[in-house]
């Protein structure tokens, strides 16, 4: 009766459980299309690098900034606390009168208070690495968006993964209550045949064995379940105390069409974020290379200055009398004749580099064909396996309903039923295994084909 009572509490408590959190979870429901597109606003990686987008723009305007005019104004004030003075020849002003062999006369130069005031205008003409630089920003910008666009490929697979897994896990919840009330109902009818005489006790304490294994095993599968979604909100920038749940059904699935979506294996490198990222890192290495080969061209530059100033002993003289003006026009050309072969080698490292970036994108080649030959594998396998695991549950299905005839009957024994629903069990928990795998394998041969996700979709 005790265990009874147990059994009967702990299902309790596990439905009116599954009912609460049905009841709260229904403040937040989202498809997967929807997770994905509320994880590329709020996943805080994506954040980070829209955060290097702006960066990046800021620095381009910092490189355009070269080629405006520069302008700057200066204020000078100063107090000649002790001028210095200045050693002259004695005779130096021609006084004949002056020994020859006198000695050098100090001579103060300067009053004691002097001001200044004036303003340069500075303009560059002509610099091959300004111009080189404005083509850049253009690639740059073009940088920051793709790695913000690699962000959300990355969060849109981390969040259909989860909620795939969250999917199957409450899929695996449901079919184990179904268990749970099945040999429930068993026990119970058993329990009535024991009391009756018809069966010994000892066949109603191992269906009692099979219920405390499968509510064990509930359990499991709701901490599971509490763990999938946890992982779900996180990566979708969700708090992980707000209520959410998952309004695509795996029921819906259709296998055929999701295996007709799948029979095309064959992979565009252009359709890959991270092939893409290398040809703009290609633009770029082979920018820098020109940026330093423009070194060896000449720069020219002008500038216009215009200003005031005057001295006087005292500061209400400086202030009370006529500053006198003063303006300067510069044109300065820079030609660069021998630098120590500083360029030659800077330019062998920028080489260097270039043909780095290109042997990358071979490598990354290589990598994508293998990454999507080894996705189409597993989602073949994971097709087949499926079939195989729906096939036993059939079939086990089948082997509960004869062997519970069987043994109401007479002619079966009760091993044989518990056997048979372990047997029943073991074949679903395969067959949810099977479609977590086909979802995995999906997932990632469209990562392969560059599919998963694109900013269109946003």
């Amino acid at each position: 009766m005790k265990n009874e009572k147990w059994i009967r509490s702990g299902i309790l408590t596990l439905a009116m459980f599954l009912n609460l959190a049905t009841v709260k979870a229904q403040q937040a429901g989202f498809t997967l299309k929807e997770a994905v597109d509320y994880a590329i606003k709020h996943n805080l990686n994506v954040k980070s690098t829209q955060l290097d987008a702006i960066t990046a723009e800021s620095r381009i305007g910092e490189v355009r900034a070269a080629g405006l005019p520069q302008v700057s104004a200066n204020f000078n004030l100063s107090d000649n606390v002790i001028i210095q003075r200045v050693f002259l020849p004695a005779n130096a002003f021609g006084d004949p009168n002056v020994p020859a062999d006198a000695p050098p006369v100090a001579v103060q130069f300067g009053v004691k208070y002097s001001g200044s005031a004036s303003a340069t205008l500075n303009q560059l003409i002509f610099s091959g690495s300004y111009f080189i630089g404005l083509r850049a920003a253009a690639t740059y910008r073009e940088l920051a968006q793709k790695n913000v666009t690699q962000s959300r490929v990355s969060v849109a697979e981390a969040v259909t993964k989860a909620y795939y897994s969250a999917q199957v896990s409450e899929e695996r919840a449901k079919v184990l209550d179904l268990n749970i009330s099945r040999v429930d109902s068993l026990r119970r009818e058993t329990k009535a045949m024991n009391e009756s005489g018809f069966v010994e006790l000892l066949d109603v304490n191992r269906l009692e064995v099979q219920i405390n294994n499968l509510v064990t095993e509930r359990q499991k599968v709701q901490n599971l379940i509490e763990l999938s979604y946890t992982l779900l909100k996180y990566q979708m920038g969700m708090s992980l105390d707000e209520p959410i749940t998952l309004t695509d059904k795996v029921d819906d699935l259709n296998i055929e069409t999701l295996r007709a979506d799948f029979a095309d294996y064959k992979v565009n490198y252009n359709s890959r974020i991270e092939y893409s990222l290398l040809d703009t890192q290609l633009k770029l290495a082979g920018l820098d290379l020109k940026n330093v080969r423009s070194g060896y061209l000449p720069t020219l530059s002008a500038s216009y200055g215009y200003g005031h100033n005057n001295g006087r002993n005292t500061l209400p003289d400086l202030f009370g009398t006529r500053w006198f003006n003063n303006s300067v026009l510069a044109i300065n050309l820079n030609i660069p004749i021998f630098d120590g072969f500083t360029k030659r080698y800077q330019v062998q490292q920028k080489k260097t580099a270039l043909d780095k970036v290109k042997l990358n994108q071979n490598l990354l080649e290589q990598s994508i064909d293998l990454e999507s030959r080894q996705a189409a594998i597993n989602i073949k396998n994971a097709f087949a396996t499926l079939e195989t695991q729906t096939r036993n549950v059939d079939l086990a299905k089948e082997v509960v309903r004869v062997s519970k005839i069987k043994y109401k009957e007479g002619v079966g024994s009760n091993i044989e039923v518990i056997n048979a629903e372990s047997a029943f069990k073991e074949a679903q928990t395969n067959y949810f295994s099977a479609l977590y795998d086909l979802l995995i394998a999906k997932v990632d041969l469209s990562k392969a084909k560059g599919e998963l996700y694109t900013d269109t979709q946003n």
